[in-house]
């Protein structure tokens, strides 16, 4: 089956682009799992984006893209669901498992909801960093961050670091990085003995 006949067996509509992505109403999104799952495909990757300041016109705010792969045919497909803020779209977790981490990635940086996820919680960002970073109304590097490890983003210091103004939390001050340099007066290194450097 070529990937236009299985986008109208699934009911979704072809979008112009390289890859084979087609949109798909988020009410056939759990219908059109089902018959991927059965026909061996694989779910891949889940990824959301923000449209609000995009170039084009699209259906909504966000958009939730599913990359579906089958290994035996070699066959990779990529659905777009679209929702607005505070909208969710149904979990894929029941058919594939991996969506699990993958919808909880997209609710830590995005923001959508998946509805009856078994743990919709943040994945990559401090539980207590307040919004999603890959919002494009999300203030860049404005805000203090205190990791669960004890590392401290303070914003001026990370920007500083990032422009090379001051060594910042990357210790960079431009020009070459000067991180481990291969040497040859390293010390012996004895088999199944561990070594502190």
């Amino acid at each position: 089956m070529s990937t236009p006949e299985r986008f109208e067996r699934l009911g979704a509509t072809p979008e112009p682009g390289l890859l084979p992505l087609a949109r798909l109403d988020k009410a056939r999104l759990l219908i059109a799992a089902e018959d991927l799952k059965t026909q061996g495909y694989l779910l891949m990757d889940v990824v959301g984006i923000d449209f609000s300041k995009f170039v084009e016109k699209k259906p909504a705010r966000f958009g939730v893209t599913y990359n579906f792969y089958n290994i035996d045919t070699n066959d990779r497909l990529f659905l777009r669901a679209y929702v607005e803020d505070g909208e969710s779209l149904p979990t894929l977790y029941s058919f594939w498992k991996a969506a699990n981490y993958l919808e909880r990635e997209v609710f830590d940086l995005v923001g959508v909801r998946f509805d009856d996820h078994p743990d919709l919680r943040k994945v990559l960002t401090p539980d207590d960093l307040e919004g999603h970073p890959l919002r494009k109304d999300y203030p860049l590097g404005e805000s203090p961050t205190l990791f669960r490890d004890g590392r401290f983003i303070d914003p001026p210091a990370f920007r500083a670091g990032l422009t090379g103004q001051s060594g910042g939390l990357t210790g960079w001050r431009g020009g070459e990085r000067k991180g481990f340099q291969d040497r040859d007066d390293k010390p012996p290194v004895t088999p199944g003995v561990k070594h502190d450097r």
